[in-house]
């Protein structure tokens, strides 16, 4: 088993041949760790874990019952998690300051019994553990083990992991099937995937007992005393009978958490969307390490909740999310494109829990379909939530703007989970782009090539390294050229992904049999010792998408490669209804052409559609642009020709925010 927070170590990013992935990457070391740094500081996130009192504490909540402040802990954590990710690319003193000071605050702020939450100590100290449902005690401890095992990594101390696992040991004896220990579990999955990590690293026996407790105990309607555990927790702390957070559709709705029902009665994919991919990475994660596992049982509910997800509740973006109330998903096929529109909340962090999921499911089962989803949810659903800059971010991405949402970034948020959560992924997304076994006794490795880049992956086997460089404008160009080096004796094969939107490919030298099995073509070892050196050529060609029939919205919309588009209002200045009004053929023809860097910070291609737009009107009624003595839309100057960006790099030259994805289907 492995974890890329693991393997990208193994991958190195060569600046004599940038990247999408590698700008993006130089970005976040150049701006934004010290960006979101100064923020930390600034908000008092720093220096919370000194356990003093902040002003911010008394504020009345955003959303009862939640503090505002309550996800400090895993702000920072995240921060840090991912700011020795970068540590270990390059030095930075300043960061690495930064890092130590905040572990021995930390330190400091554990409790005797080893408790360790800034909240739950300096705010309301008689209630820990008295709101598992709410209030991210847990959820916050599983950042904190991730941070944990990161700095150990990098530091090679183990001064943060420390007084992690005398966290968890606390956590062991306070939660578990036992009659005097509370048979309760997060409301916001996170510790558990962080606890089999540790695992990993520990071969502790209490880390995997808890966290498979808390996955295969979650849902369990007679959990304590007969009852559902959060039922009972509710009652002991006297909340009304009519007293229900904002988020939660109704009392007892516990689809919200995903704790409706155990796991493997799930039918479809519920409630908040980033707690459910955060749960079902561990209950992959669990698959993979725990013989006990009922392996049928959960990997055909990993199946079905996948694919309800990805068929019936995506977004072409990848989002996942349709609901602002609870942030996550709704009924089957229901995907409005904007606010206005009847939702879309699509938010960064679910993007980035979707790839987890993805790479996860990758391991158990080798199958295209989930790195389609991982690279689409990457480059759309994931970069679109950092500015160019890197210090602007997104929570909510629609697909279409409104008056009331603009297409528009934040410099921060009062919960913040988004900004330091694409951090830590630019920090180990080397991880994401292969994964490999080796064996050493038979001098033997394979690597299977999920994601295309300018990158360099090394492997030790014994006392021989196989090198795999691949080299590539990707996702801008298809072109990707491989050289193989060290493998003389080292028995290697390769895989290579061939996307399902590819309309064709083609590999030099010939191969003597193209046999691709789920999305994979096989290199064998007796190839490559003649090959070392080949080229992947997928053409990258606009073409339209549109969401399933059932979905009920007749839009297309424009994509090349793995990149979604999009229109905005700066290279479509007459708009003035968020393109609501447009309607597009979809036998245009499409022109692609290059755009300097200098525009939004990455060069890229912008695609432009010409005379092959209308809009709507209805009789006399007046609509945009629609003339009320004539019942002919009126076109307005300059509408001849659409001119689409990716939706990655919207919001950055400015603009007035509007902005939209599918555009309506022109009959």
């Amino acid at each position: 088993m492995s974890y890329p927070q693991l393997t990208f170590v193994n991958t190195i990013f060569p600046s004599s041949s940038p990247s999408f992935i590698s700008r993006r990457r130089e970005v976040v070391y150049a701006n934004t760790l010290l960006y979101q740094l100064n923020v930390l500081k600034e908000t008092g996130r720093y220096d919370a874990f000194k356990l003093k009192w902040h002003k911010s504490y008394s504020d009345k909540p955003n959303v009862w019952p939640v503090p505002n402040h309550l996800f400090w802990d895993s702000d920072v954590a995240k921060w840090l998690e991912g700011a020795c990710y970068f540590l270990n690319w390059k030095e930075n003193t300043e960061i690495d300051g930064a890092v130590k000071e905040l572990v021995g605050m930390i330190r400091e702020a554990q409790q005797s019994d080893g408790y360790l939450n800034i909240h739950f100590t300096v705010v309301e100290p008689a209630k820990r553990f008295t709101n598992l449902r709410d209030l991210h005690e847990l959820y916050n401890a599983g950042h904190l083990i991730e941070a944990a095992l990161a700095h150990e990594r990098h530091y090679k101390n183990d001064l943060l992991m420390e007084p992690l696992v005398k966290y968890v040991d606390l956590l062991y004896e306070t939660f578990g099937p036992k009659p005097a220990q509370k048979h309760g579990y997060p409301g916001h999955p996170e510790i558990e995937l962080a606890l089999l990590r540790l695992y990993e690293r520990t071969a502790n026996p209490k880390h995997l007992a808890l966290a498979r407790f808390f996955i295969t105990e979650r849902g369990n309607p007679k959990g304590q005393y007969g009852r559902h555990y959060y039922d009972v927790e509710a009652e002991a702390r006297g909340e009304g009978e009519h007293q229900v957070p904002a988020y939660m559709e109704s009392k007892g709705a516990y689809w919200y958490q995903q704790a409706h029902k155990p796991i493997t009665e799930q039918e479809t994919i519920e409630g908040h969307s980033v707690r459910a991919m955060y749960l079902l990475t561990a209950v992959a994660d669990l698959v993979r390490v725990e013989e006990k596992t009922d392996h049928r049982s959960y990997r055909t509910a990993l199946e079905r909740l996948w694919s309800n997800m990805v068929d019936k509740k995506m977004y072409l973006t990848g989002g996942i999310g349709a609901m602002e109330q609870w942030e996550g998903f709704g009924l089957d096929y229901f995907l409005p494109s904007g606010s206005d529109e009847g939702g879309c909340y699509a938010e960064t962090c679910a993007g980035i829990g979707v790839m987890m999921l993805a790479e996860r499911l990758l391991q158990i089962d080798l199958d295209g379909k989930f790195a389609d989803i991982m690279e689409l949810c990457f480059y759309n659903a994931v970069m679109t939530g950092m500015s160019a800059k890197g210090t602007q971010f997104t929570y909510v991405n629609q697909l279409a703007s409104s008056d009331k949402n603009l297409s528009q970034r934040a410099k921060w948020f009062t919960c913040a989970c988004c900004p330091p959560n694409v951090t830590r992924l630019l920090g180990y997304i080397g991880g994401y782009l292969w994964s490999f076994d080796s064996d050493e006794e038979k001098k033997s490795v394979h690597v299977n090539v999920h994601m295309y880049s300018s990158a360099q992956l090394s492997i030790l086997v014994g006392k021989e390294t196989v090198e795999l460089e691949q080299k590539s404008n990707w996702p801008w160009d298809g072109k990707i050229e491989f050289s193989l080096r060290g493998s003389s004796k080292v028995a290697t094969a390769i895989k290579l992904r061939i996307p399902a939107w590819a309309e064709g490919w083609e590999i030099s030298p010939e191969l003597p049999s193209k046999h691709i099995e789920k999305g994979y073509l096989s290199l064998s070892g007796e190839w490559l010792k003649q090959n070392p050196k080949f080229e992947l050529n997928i053409p990258l060609k606009p073409r339209f998408v549109s969401p399933h029939p059932y979905t009920n919205q007749d839009i297309i919309a424009l994509a090349r490669g793995p990149l979604i588009y999009c229109l905005e209002d700066f290279d479509n200045s007459w708009v003035d209804d968020h393109f609501k009004s447009l309607l597009l053929d979809p036998a245009a023809v499409v022109e692609e052409k290059e755009a300097a860097a200098d525009e939004v910070g990455e060069p890229y291609i912008g695609l432009t559609v010409r005379n092959a737009v209308s809009f709507i009107g209805v009789n006399n009624v007046h609509a945009p642009h629609v003339s009320l003595k004539s019942t002919t839309p009126e076109k307005p100057s300059g509408a001849d020709e659409l001119h689409f960006i990716p939706y990655a790099l919207r919001d950055n030259r400015g603009g007035k925010g509007h902005m939209r994805v599918g555009i309506r289907r022109k009959r």
